[in-house]
C-alpha cells in the first residue's frame, strides 16, 4: 500500500464524479483508490446529501462538530471536490467542459434529470465519442418502473433480499448496512473497467445503465437459481443456510458461535469433538442431503449440547479439528484485531478539520503486488479543489 504515491493502475484516468450518497461515491472511490483522478461535483455549499447524515461528524480541537459526517467520508476518499450548480447556465456549461477533458462521467440523477443541463450521455457524446458514462438509479433507464426513486431499502425490498433475511417467524429484515447500493458500486466500477477497455481497443466510448434493482437481483445468487430451478419460494432462515447443515450461529454457554460444516467430513469431525460421534454414524445425518431432510432433528440435538460448552473452547477444537467456524467479532472488537492491523483495513489520513489532525477510515482490501492502492487525498471539503481543478483540467480552453 502506498500512502501519498500514485502508481495505481489507473493513474492518468479522469473520472467526473456527478453521483452522491453511496453507490455511486463507492465506485468511485475504488477507481480514486486504484489511481484515478475522481473529480467530484458537489452543490455549492449544500454538497453531497449524506455530509448532513450524522452525527457522528468531524470534531475541531474546540470539539465542535464538523460538515463532515463518518457517512460521507467512508466513500469519498481519493476525490477532489468543486462545488458547481448545474442549474446554472454558467455551471453546467462547466461541466460540460470538464466533460470534454474526462474518460469517464458517472451519475445518479433520476432518469433523464441531466437531459435539460446538456450533460446526459447523448449530448456529452457528441463531443467526447470515447466517453465511458455510467448512469445509477434506482431501476434503470428502462421498463415500467424506471421513474421511481431509488433508495437501498427499497431495493432490499423490491428485489426479495428482505424476504430472506430475518428470523422464520419475524419480519422481513434489511441487512445491516446499505448492501444494496455498494453492490451496484462494486457493479459500477467493474462496468466501467470492461468498458474503458472496450474504448483503449477501439476508441468507442459507451452508456452504461445500470440499476440498484437489478443488482440486487442479480447477488440472488443461489437462492434464486435454486428458485428457478425448483419453483420454489425460499424461505427465511435466520442464520441457517439454505442448502448446508450444519452451517449458522449457536448459542454456547458464554456467548454465540458459528458453525460451518460445508461437506460430510467436516461434520464428523464436528460430531466428534463436540462428543456427538454417532451424529455422523445416524443415516439421517451422515449425508449433507439426509441433514437438510432431517434440519430441525438435527439442529435440536446440536443447540442442545452446544449451551452446554464455552465458546472459546469450542472454537479452538473446532480449528484444531479443521472444521470452519467462528466467533461473532463487535464492530470495535473487529477494528481491534491483529488481523486488521496486518491486513492495513483500518488507515489513518490527515484532514484539516480534525482536532487530532486524521481521520480513521476502512482500507481498501484490494492488494496488487505490483500497482498497490494509494491513500493520497482524505475526504474532501466540499468545493476545496474547484479553482485547482478548473484550472488543471481546462487550462487550454
Amino acid at each position: 500500500m502506498s500512502k501519498n504515491k500514485n502508481d495505481g493502475p489507473l493513474a492518468g484516468l479522469r473520472i467526473l464524479d456527478m453521483s452522491r450518497i453511496l453507490a455511486g461515491p463507492y465506485a468511485t472511490q475504488l477507481l480514486g483508490d486504484m489511481g484515478a483522478d475522481v473529480i467530484k461535483v458537489e452543490r455549492p455549499i449544500v454538497g453531497d446529501d449524506t455530509r448532513a447524515w450524522g452525527p457522528p461528524y468531524v470534531t475541531t480541537a474546540d470539539g465542535k462538530a464538523t460538515r463532515e459526517s463518518a457517512y460521507y467520508m467512508c466513500t469519498n476518499r481519493n476525490k477532489r471536490s468543486i462545488a458547481v450548480d448545474m442549474a446554472d447556465p454558467n455551471g453546467a456549461e462547466t461541466l460540460r467542459k470538464l466533460a470534454k477533458k474526462a474518460d469517464v462521467v458517472i451519475q445518479n440523477f433520476k432518469v433523464g434529470g441531466l437531459v435539460k443541463y446538456g450533460l446526459d450521455y447523448d449530448a456529452l457524446a457528441i463531443h467526447n465519442p470515447a466517453l465511458v458514462y455510467c448512469s445509477i438509479s434506482g431501476f434503470g433507464q428502462t421498463g415500467p418502473n424506471a421513474n421511481k426513486p431509488g433508495y437501498d431499502l427499497l431495493a432490499q425490498g423490491y428485489g426479495g433480499m428482505m424476504s430472506l433475511t430475518g428470523e422464520p417467524d419475524g419480519e422481513p429484515v434489511k441487512v445491516g448496512v446499505g448492501i444494496a447500493d455498494i453492490m451496484c458500486g462494486m457493479y459500477a466500477s467493474t462496468s466501467i473497467l470492461a468498458a474503458l477497455r472496450h474504448r483503449d481497443a477501439t476508441g468507442e466510448g459507451q452508456h452504461i445503465d445500470i440499476a440498484l434493482a437489478d443488482t440486487q437481483i442479480a447477488w440472488l445468487a443461489n437462492e434464486g437459481v435454486n428458485y428457478l430451478a425448483s419453483g420454489q419460494a425460499p424461505k427465511r432462515r435466520g442464520n441457517q443456510h439454505p442448502n448446508i447443515v450444519p452451517y449458522q450461529v449457536f448459542e454456547c454457554a458464554d456467548g454465540h458461535v458459528i458453525v460451518a460444516a460445508g461437506n460430510d467430513g467436516q461434520f464428523a469431525r464436528f460430531a466428534t469433538l463436540i462428543g456427538m460421534p454417532e451424529l455422523a454414524e445416524d443415516s439421517r445425518f451422515s449425508l449433507n442431503t439426509a441433514r437438510l431432510e432431517n434440519r430441525d432433528v438435527l439442529i435440536d440435538a446440536l443447540a442442545g449440547q452446544l449451551r452446554k460448552m464455552e465458546k472459546g473452547a469450542l472454537v479452538a477444537a473446532m480449528e484444531a479439528n479443521n472444521v470452519p467456524g467462528g466467533e461473532i467479532n463487535t464492530v470495535p472488537e473487529v477494528f481491534a484485531s491483529d488481523q486488521v492491523a496486518a491486513r492495513e483495513m483500518k488507515i489513518s489520513m490527515a484532514h484539516p478539520l480534525a482536532a487530532s489532525g486524521s481521520v480513521d477510515l476502512i482500507g481498501n482490501p484490494v492488494k496488487f503486488s505490483a500497482t498497490p492502492v494509494s491513500y493520497r487525498q482524505s475526504p474532501p471539503l466540499c468545493g476545496e479543489h474547484t479553482d485547482e481543478v478548473l484550472a488543471e483540467w481546462l487550462e487550454k480552453d
